[in-house]
């Protein structure tokens, strides 16, 4: 081989070299998905980004891009895999699907949460979303060929959007796998793709080549939405495929925002992260165009949309829109201003008319109130919470508990239905709103009966005193009224006050046993009631009455003592499981997902609550005593 002497004749070939490689040496290793112009003027963007990349940003034109929002689709994505189960599909082409699925479902992120739907002559969804795979590979592996004919890919698409539509993980994809064509959906080609705007969602399509495949629909779906199609020559190459999407989402950042173009203008966008690389993209936002797309107005031709003097004329309309509500508006407060003048001059008539209008507004509240005291006057629920109410002493109707109730209950719904926006917490959190007034009220009763039944024997022994001391049995009880503590004195009076209208002081005393719903004093009214009726010393009954109230006190007193120990057993060990529950959940979240978040789990705690139930139930007739 012969030698070069003159050493500077290689330098062209080596430059010539370094010009060809040097494409390839410095290709980026950042590239744009899928761009989604749909929900224009919002435009979304998939970019590919290596692992450890910062935040990608984006150029529009070579402009930066204002209000740029960045999700990570490999930290956290509730994903949809639709499955083409139809009997095209059946034999390998659905092994190999069901395989592939699987594959990708047990490779997904922790944090990722996946729901499965089949289509085939109709679409329905096998699991519901779960960040454990558990729910997901045995609703694949029990997958078989639908037995009636038909391919329902639209409808399946819009489910997919339906149920993404409702979830809060930041990214929502959609994989479609399908070896054919849309044959028996009711949901057409344009509101599935409206169904993924909605749900923010991006469509990978992956079609299996065969006869009478037309990959074109796919092809547009993907591209619609953001994101990519996927064709296998055969089943067997669906592994890879899914396997790549994998990657990609799990490397992928989607990007979204406002466009500053028009519709029908064409727009170069770059997406750039520092120190990795950039891609840039081009695409013809639809609306306005040559091709003759559909314009804002029938009435002008897009050129006149497109002209220059376009926003002119419409900020002038929009001007004069605002200066005709600014004059309607000074209108309005100079008559105002006219009525305020006049006003001093009207004087009664004024207060009379605005006096008038409180009283239709009260008027009309006591009207529906009294409305829904007659309509459920004969509800034996609805007399039990007036008596609920008398029992508490509190200033309300059982109507106006009912409303506050289902005020309540509406707001805290509403309050759910913003935070969580599921329907199961929106219901129990409405069911704990209307709830809430109503166990007050019992709390309430619990309180004064309470402590009506621990003034009893005093009492009893006032009565008994002033009966011995020659008063009449109604000036003991005016003695009661007058001597004794809340809620015994006001009850008294309240005996006192019927026996001044007429009515027999037996009757008075039966119905505040009634109301106050003690069973000691029932036992009080009973013995004298009998007395009356049989005749005897009637201070004698009280005092002995006295006593016996007393000894039951004292003895449920020691039977609750005795009993703390079961009490207390029984609030440790139905405590212990959600304490447990909670310790072992902050500490390892990813231990406890799958009770949490698969049918399996679901199922593990309703066994539990339910034998906690029982568990509970017996513990309490073992403590429990009725004297």
């Amino acid at each position: 081989m012969r030698r070069i002497k003159k050493p500077w004749l290689r330098i062209p070939p080596l430059a010539l070299a370094a010009l060809v490689l040097a494409p390839a040496a410095w290709a980026s290793p950042v590239r744009i998905v899928g761009i989604d112009t749909g929900g224009y003027p919002d435009v979304r963007v998939t970019v590919f980004a290596p692992a450890g990349g910062t935040v990608p940003y984006v150029h529009e034109n070579g402009l930066p891009v204002t209000g740029l929002q960045a999700l990570n689709l490999g930290r956290a994505k509730s994903i949809v895999l639709c499955v083409d189960h139809s009997q095209s599909m059946a034999g390998a082409s659905l092994r190999n699907a069901i395989a592939a699925a699987r594959a990708f479902v047990s490779a997904k992120a922790p944090a990722d949460r996946i729901e499965v739907i089949e289509f085939g002559k109709q679409a329905f969804a096998l699991t519901r979303f779960s960040s454990s795979s558990a729910d997901a590979d045995a609703a694949l592996a029990r997958a078989a060929t639908d037995p009636q004919s038909g391919t329902a890919l639209w409808d399946a698409v819009a489910m997919a959007s339906r149920h993404l539509a409702k979830e809060t993980q930041p990214g929502h994809v959609i994989i479609v796998l399908t070896d054919g064509q849309d044959v028996s959906s009711r949901a057409t080609f344009a509101q599935a793709v409206a169904a993924a705007h909605v749900a923010r969602a991006s469509v990978y399509t992956i079609g299996i080549a065969g006869r009478g495949f037309t990959p074109d629909p796919l092809r547009q779906l993907a591209a619609h939405t953001g994101g990519t199609y996927h064709q296998a020559s055969t089943s067997t190459q669906l592994a890879q495929i899914y396997s790549s999407i994998g990657r990609v989402l799990s490397h992928s950042w989607e990007l979204s925002y406002p466009t500053a173009a028009r519709p029908g203008d064409k727009i170069t966008i770059a997406a750039i992260v520092n120190g990795v690389g950039h891609a840039n993209e081009s695409i013809q936002l639809a609306g306005l165009g040559a091709s003759g797309v559909l314009t804002p107005s029938g009435l002008l031709s897009a050129s006149a949309w497109a002209s220059p003097v376009a926003p002119v004329v419409v900020a002038a309309i929009v001007g004069l829109l605002i200066l005709l509500a600014c004059l309607f508006v000074y209108s309005a407060r100079y008559g105002l201003w006219v009525r305020a003048r006049l006003a001093p001059h009207l004087g009664q008539q004024t207060r009379a008319a605005k006096s008038r209008r409180k009283r239709s507004r009260g008027t009309l509240l006591r009207r529906v109130i009294s409305a829904t005291e007659h309509a459920f006057a004969n509800v034996r629920h609805f007399r039990s919470l007036q008596r609920l109410i008398d029992r508490a002493d509190l200033p309300l109707r059982a109507s106006e508990l009912l409303y506050i109730s289902l005020g309540c209950g509406m707001f805290l719904g509403l309050f759910a239905a913003v935070v969580i926006a599921s329907p199961l917490p929106i219901l129990i959190f409405m069911a704990v709103g209307g709830g809430l007034p109503i166990g007050y009220v019992r709390f309430k009763a619990a309180g004064r009966l309470k402590a009506f039944d621990n003034q009893l024997p005093d009492l009893l022994l006032t009565i008994s005193s002033s009966l011995k001391a020659g008063h009449s049995f109604r000036q003991a009880i005016q003695a009661v009224v007058d001597e004794g503590a809340e809620p015994t004195a006001k009850e008294f009076s309240r005996v006192l006050s019927g026996a001044q209208l007429g009515r027999p002081i037996d009757e008075t005393l039966t119905e505040m046993a009634e109301r106050v719903g003690s069973t000691n004093l029932s036992f009080v009214m009973t013995a004298v009631s009998i007395q009356r009726q049989v005749g005897g010393s009637l201070a004698g009954l009280f005092d002995m009455v006295a006593e016996t109230v007393r000894q039951r006190q004292q003895f449920a007193r020691k039977v609750r003592g005795l009993t703390a120990m079961g009490r207390m057993s029984a609030w440790v060990l139905i405590g212990l499981p959600f304490f447990i529950g909670a310790a072992v959940t902050l500490i390892n979240p990813t231990y406890m997902a799958p009770l949490y978040h698969s049918s399996q789990g679901h199922l593990l705690i309703l066994i539990g609550l339910t034998m906690m139930a029982a568990g509970s139930f017996v513990l309490k007739k073992m403590v429990a005593f009725k004297g």
